[in-house]
């Protein structure tokens, strides 16, 4: 287990820079589940791109996800992933959004769920304080962090971003399918990185 989180935060630091806080949550019944912070430009480098900052887990890669209809979890095999959020720096509290991050995180090893691209998960609170959001589509890996591959039979870590919904956006969604809420967002020009947006257009 530690050698696949010393990876993973070695892969983690590569693509993103040094954090500059992280904390740890712990669950019963659970391994300790932390949270990085990184802050950078939306560029990605040292532009003018506006100031964001990231927010990553690092522990849920430590077990693989079990199919939650399987009689026996394989302990070596299966799916392995961390979360990444990103929003734009200084216009709300998202340092809050470190404990709702970390219960996310800890799903699956309470719940039993496998956390994939597509999915609803919903915190049932604000991510934040006045956060128009309690819930996030889980998108597809591969474009900020690279998955990181590990060595036979485990599944390679895929690092998953994580885009925060309206409650009319999730309901939107679990009517008419994640490629149809993204199609939306991106014919309207959504800031998804905004942590004060409104609700996308859905008529």
């Amino acid at each position: 287990m530690g050698d696949v989180l010393a990876l993973v935060e070695a892969r983690l630091l590569t693509a993103l820079g040094e954090p500059d806080a992280r904390a740890a949550v712990t669950f019963l019944g659970t391994d300790r589940i932390e949270v990085l912070r990184f802050r950078g430009t939306a560029d990605g480098g040292g532009g003018t791109g506006g100031g964001i900052v990231r927010y990553a887990t690092l522990g849920m890669s430590a077990f693989p996800m079990a199919d939650p209809t399987a009689a026996l979890a394989d302990p070596v095999k299966g799916p392995r992933a961390e979360l990444i959020l990103t929003v734009r720096a200084g216009l709300a509290d998202t340092d809050k959004v470190l404990r709702p991050l970390a219960v996310l995180a800890a799903s699956p090893q309470v719940e039993g769920v496998v956390v994939a691209p597509g999915a609803s998960l919903d915190v049932g609170e604000p991510l934040w304080p006045s956060a128009p959001f309690s819930s996030v589509l889980v998108a597809e890996p591969g474009g900020l962090v690279g998955d990181l591959e590990l060595d036979d039979p485990m599944e390679p870590v895929r690092f998953l971003p994580l885009l925060p919904m309206t409650p009319n956006e999730a309901a939107w969604k679990r009517v008419h399918g994640a490629g149809e809420l993204r199609e939306r967002w991106l014919a309207r020009g959504t800031d998804l990185r905004d942590p004060l947006r409104g609700s996308v257009a859905l008529g």
